[in-house]
């Protein structure tokens, strides 16, 4: 990354330089924005030649780029549950998509800024509320602390600028954004900017691109005039798709979507440097998982799986006034995002977070503060590692879905990502690997013991910690969460589940 030095005395610095004028420190501000479904491999920073992402490839030359994001559990419910919380999905509750995560247990990452004088803004997807999507979020436990300014559809597939829309304040009466959803979104997060400008505050913009959705473009549409940037038979497609038609138009469309938030993602920087507040706001640019886009002949599987282009994902981190730009080989997880942002921030982290605060290492311009980061997808039933050079994960049980071509398990993988970057050799029957993998089990079984995650079948879970009048809604089909279903939970799952054996 750089020099061990450089963090702390950048930091050292701009104290010593507050305290000879007499005044403290300024509190920097948030930006924190997240797609949904992009993978490291979709912004031109990491290397991809066709992608067009000037926007956020300016960001990465001006902050810091992270080569290792891992999410922890690639699915949407389960990383924001994550995200916000700093907890476990067990501990928390997200274990799945739809979903309720548990409020009041323990302080939330919106929580400690709002408490600590920060104005918070959300806006975008949300998908947090659990059960039926077809609701608005109603003010108080369930916004886990984003009380002053929250604007959400929860969870819709719906982009165009004819259906996209948005719940009100009170959470009661759609609205449409009259925009197509990013930007609309985008112009939101703005409007909050110029109003909340003259004191501390943390914003939040949830994108819901370049998620797949119910529009064309083998369910990949954008504008027509993102779709006209690329040319699909000129794209270099990922090595582990088929080359057809048919890929080649969701690659454009993909592609065309993530170009479409790098437009938006642009005129908010503008809104930054338009009122004076680029250099003391930390900016963030991360995604919730990857998209799969048709990888390994697993369509229409997008995530929940240990590959990289399912778990890993971009981050981008800006902060003039503090972090000098570069890049870092440091491991971070989605749980380590809330506890390492408040320790920037110079904020408590609460003892309920469970991820690492890395912000020391970050500051410091150390790489090796971290060897292994936890994966794990509760409803596949699998757990593993990520490590800065092998993947490992394993089923616990039988995985619901058929093995790919070949007999191959699904979830049982070993990859060597130094030697195969595409992750095509499975070394997890290879004798040769035999001690390595004995030690990613271990430290898999040990990740586990520290979540209290026993290793039960998640049917079974399911079954142990929904409340039973909401069990219907959340054991059935997708289909039937719009039903006004709660997807309510009775408890803390680890404490619901004590009496468990752990899995061997």
């Amino acid at each position: 990354m750089h020099g061990k030095s450089r963090g702390v005395a950048v930091m050292l610095g701009g104290l010593l330089a507050a305290a000879a004028s007499g005044a403290a420190p300024a509190r920097p501000n948030l930006v924190f924005v997240f797609s949904d479904q992009q993978s490291w491999d979709m912004l031109g920073s990491y290397g991809n030649p066709d992608i067009q992402t000037p926007h956020l490839d300016r960001l990465a030359l001006a902050g810091v780029r992270f080569n290792h994001c891992i999410s922890n559990s690639p699915v949407c419910t389960p990383y924001r549950g994550m995200l916000f919380s700093g907890q476990h999905p067990l501990n928390q509750g997200a274990i799945q998509n739809d979903l309720q995560m548990l409020p009041g247990n323990g302080t939330y990452f919106a929580e400690v800024l709002r408490d600590a004088g920060y104005r918070t803004g959300y806006y975008g997807k949300w998908h947090l509320y659990g059960g039926d999507r077809e609701r608005g979020v109603p003010p108080g436990p369930c916004r886990y602390g984003f009380d002053d300014e929250f604007l959400v559809n929860n969870c819709t597939l719906s982009f165009d600028a004819a259906h996209a829309f948005y719940w009100d304040q009170d959470g009661r009466t759609k609205q449409l954004y009259n925009a197509w959803e990013p930007d609309g979104q985008t112009r939101q997060a703005m409007d909050f900017v110029d109003r909340r400008a003259g004191q501390p505050f943390a914003l939040f913009l949830s994108w819901h691109p370049p998620h797949n959705w119910s529009g064309g473009h083998e369910g990949y549409s954008a504008p027509e005039d993102l779709l006209k940037l690329y040319d699909p038979g000129a794209l270099r497609l990922r090595s582990t798709v088929p080359d057809t038609p048919q890929v080649r138009r969701a690659y454009q469309g993909h592609m065309a979507l993530v170009s479409g938030i790098d437009r938006a993602f642009g005129r908010l920087m503008e809104k930054l440097d338009e009122r004076g507040l680029a250099d003391n706001t930390i900016v963030v640019f991360t995604s919730d998982h990857g998209d799969m886009l048709q990888s390994y002949g697993w369509a229409p599987n997008h995530k929940g799986r240990a590959e990289s282009i399912s778990c890993r994902v971009p981050l981008l981190v800006r902060w003039p006034a503090r972090l000098k730009p570069g890049t870092s080989d440091l491991l971070v997880g989605t749980l380590d995002l809330m506890p390492t942002l408040l320790g920037l921030m110079g904020l408590p982290v609460p003892a309920t977070c469970q991820g690492r605060d890395t912000s020391g290492a970050l500051m410091a311009g150390r790489d090796d503060g971290v060897e292994a980061l936890p994966l794990f997808y509760l409803p596949l039933n699998w757990r593993g590692v990520y490590t800065r050079r092998h993947t490992y994960s394993v089923a616990l049980h039988d995985p619901a879905e058929a093995p790919v071509p070949g007999g191959r398990k699904t979830f049982d993988v070993l990859y060597d990502r130094q030697a195969d970057p595409a992750e095509t050799r499975n070394l997890f029957n290879d004798p040769d690997s035999a001690a390595l993998r004995g030690k990613l089990h271990a430290q898999t079984l040990e990740f586990m013991k520290m979540f209290g995650d026993a290793g039960l079948d998640c049917r079974e879970i399911i079954r142990r910690v929904v409340r039973e009048e909401d069990l219907p809604s959340v054991e059935g089909p997708l289909s039937r969460r719009s039903d006004g279903a709660e997807a309510r939970l009775r408890g803390r799952p680890v404490d619901l589940l004590k009496d468990v054996v752990p899995a061997p």
